[in-house]
Parts: C-alpha cells; structure tokens; sequence
C-alpha cells in the first residue's frame, strides 16, 4: 500500500492544488490512501468546515492539523467531534474537542485500515503535554483496539531535532513520520533502521513566490518595522509538496519518495 502525506495546505491556492492533483497522483503513483494537514486551509491560517470539506471533497482521507486549530474555535469543535476523519494534536490538553488518533478504511481496500495520528511539538511552541508520552499511551490502545494497523503520524513541529527524535522514538513502531509546520520542504526522507518511514518536513502546498505562503511584502515589512501585519495569501507558484510511504504487509515501510507537482493555471482567489 501506498499512503501520500501532503504538507500544510494553504488557503484556496492550497485546497485548488490538491483539487488539481490528488485524483491523478492516486492514479500515476498507485497511491490508496491520502493524509493532508489542513490547519492553514482556510485563509491561511486555521480550517473551517467549508475549507475541510473542500479537502475531502478532493480525495483527502484524512485531514490533520496544528497549532492553528482553534481559529474559527466555534465553529470547527462541533465538527471535530462529529468528523471521524478529522484529527487535532493528540497531546492537546485533557477535554480538548475531538480526537487525536483515528483508524480509517482505505477506500476500495477490501477492508484494510489505516491509523493517523497527529502530535504537536513543544519546542518554541506552545506548552502542550509531551508528545512522546501521547504516542506511547496512544500507541498501547491501538494495540488493544486495532492491532497489527499501520500507523502514520504526523509531528506537527518547529523543531527539526524534536521531529527526528520523535522518528526515532516511534521506529519500528509505526509505518511512518512525516513533520509538518515549517512548510519549508527537507531532503531527509529514509526508512529508518527498524522500518519506519521518515521525512522532517513535508513543506506547504500552495504558493511559494511568498514568505511560507503569505503575500511576501507585507511579511518583509513586518520584519523591517516590528509592527503587526495582516496575513494576507500569496498567489504565485503554487505547488503540492508531499510523501509517498510504501508500505508492506507487516505494517513496515520499504520506500519513501517525496512528490512534487506545480500548479500551472490561475489562481481565482487569495485569501478565501
């Protein structure tokens, strides 16, 4: 089986590229399952229902998110809780809406699954319980509940130390690690020595003629002035940036490849 894992999807250019590619990188590369984080979908920063269920409408299985989970606080926890195929940071505090780990089917699988989970660094990020004590305790369940499922997470983090330890932490125990945030692409994909697939960060999929994905003289000017700007979607060269995990039978990935592909017609819109 084949799981592509597409980086931080940034507003409608974001969600347009995946429209665009999904069906066909499913097809040319044979892939079964999809995984994309959807925390800056909408606007760039955050997801509503609408920009998730763009994603899904597009041929994402699964959506993971981040640190920008709770922007439209109120209206996307009713449907965290409500969306099996939705998942937030496991290690979110106690009580936190929704769920950090879920087992999804792969379409037209014959009834094989797939377990996502989604962990939120702490290293200049915010104070958050640890996630390597949240995959541990995650990890013991799905023995129970799911075992012998293949589990794919995604480490939502600054931090590329704390992304590679958590890789090492979870090899042999996963199928696969993939880093999301920086939305800054690494060339450090490997399978790891016990068999887990690795790539420190998958990058963004939407517009890089930008500063990681916003309109890039504002950003600029921010960092001239050091006074607050309005985060503002670019729209030139759009790109899906992702991961392909092959893996085997035993729930153990045997190749990692990453994907890129470049949206080549208009972006109609910037920031919705």
């Amino acid at each position: 089986m084949k799981v592509l894992c597409i980086g931080d999807v940034i507003g409608r250019p974001g969600r347009d590229a995946l429209r665009s590619f999904v069906g066909r990188l499913r097809a040319e590369l044979g892939v079964g399952f999809v995984i994309a984080n959807g925390e800056n979908s909408s606007g760039g920063v955050g997801i509503t229902v609408q920009s998730a269920e763009d994603m899904f409408g597009s041929g994402v299985d699964v959506i993971t998110l981040g640190n920008h989970t709770w922007k439209h606080d109120k209206e996307i926890a009713p449907y965290l809780e409500k969306c099996g195929r939705l998942v937030r940071p496991l290690n979110f505090a106690p009580g936190t809406p929704g769920r950090g780990v879920c087992v999804v089917e792969v379409p037209g699988g014959g009834g094989v699954r797939v377990a996502v989970m989604n962990l939120i660094g702490r290293v200049f990020m915010e104070a958050c319980a640890s996630p390597f004590d949240a995959a541990d305790a995650a990890l013991a369940e799905l023995l129970r509940t799911a075992p012998g499922v293949p589990v794919v997470v995604d480490m939502h983090a600054e931090a590329s130390s704390e992304k590679r330890a958590m890789g090492h932490h979870l090899d042999g125990r996963v199928a696969a690690v993939f880093g999301t945030h920086t939305h800054v692409p690494t060339a450090d994909e490997e399978v790891l020595p016990g068999g887990t697939g690795y790539l420190g960060d998958v990058g963004m999929t939407g517009p890089y003629d930008s500063v990681i994905g916003m309109v890039k003289e504002k950003i600029v000017h921010k960092f001239r002035s050091g006074r607050p700007m309005p985060y503002v979607v670019a729209r030139g060269n759009v790109q899906l940036r992702g991961v392909v995990f092959e893996i085997d039978g035993r729930g153990k990935c045997v190749a990692v490849e990453r994907v890129r592909r470049d949206v080549t017609g208009p972006v109609v819109s910037e920031d919705a």
